[in-house]
């Protein structure tokens, strides 16, 4: 039975293959090629993964993935396509949709965004509210670091507190966009942003992210 964190693999295969190698994407100044490096060293490398939360060891990961940023792009989007090994966490089932719906969404529109002549992608009801319940589980854990309070609010009302604090910032928009406002893409969601004036200005600056 295919999952979420599926479909979302196929696509974003599909799209770092359509972009080609040099393409840029939202990540920083990672082109394509990088982007398509970190999701293999991030599944299939745990014993480099670890930098990307703990900074001691991310010049190891670093390391790491410029080896495979070496590899021909068509052998990292064929890794990305079929998905971890087995020894992986990220084979079973419920580790991928957990772990990976939110994660290959984002990295998607990290590369579609980045194009001068993209389009809004229409997500279905089921994907979006699959989106919303790992925002809410996640909220507080991506809004940590921002500095003013901080609420993500659904446009039937549905919200979930990212950051406890004054003054507080409210951002409403369809899952997918707070998907990307909370994974740092302030600038790229397609969001409304209510509060105070310099409040709002902090909130949209703010290192937001796993």
């Amino acid at each position: 039975m295919s999952t979420h964190a599926k479909r979302e693999r196929l696509l974003l295969a599909d799209l770092l293959e359509a972009a080609g190698p040099q393409a840029p994407t939202l990540c920083d100044d990672w082109t394509t090629r990088d982007l398509a490096a970190h999701l293999v060293v991030r599944e299939r490398r745990l014993d480099a993964a670890g930098g990307l939360l703990v900074g001691a060891l991310k010049a190891r990961l670093d390391r790491v993935q410029a080896e495979f940023a070496a590899k021909p792009y068509e052998e990292l989007i064929q890794l990305i396509r079929t998905g971890p090994p087995k020894f992986s966490p990220y084979s079973l089932k419920q580790v991928d949709e957990g772990a990976n719906a939110v994660e290959f969404y984002v990295h998607g529109e990290d590369v579609r965004r980045a194009q001068p002549d993209w389009t809004p992608r229409e997500l279905d009801a089921v994907f979006s509210d699959a989106l919303w319940s790992r925002l809410e589980k996640m909220a507080r854990l991506m809004g940590r670091r921002s500095p003013v309070g901080l609420v993500l609010r659904r446009p039937d009302g549905q919200t979930a507190v990212a950051r406890r604090g004054t003054p507080v910032v409210t951002v409403t928009g369809e899952p997918g966009e707070l998907a990307l406002f909370a994974s740092g893409r302030q600038g790229a969601a397609n969001v409304q942003v209510e509060g105070d004036k310099a409040a709002a200005a902090k909130a949209l600056e703010a290192k937001l992210g796993v």
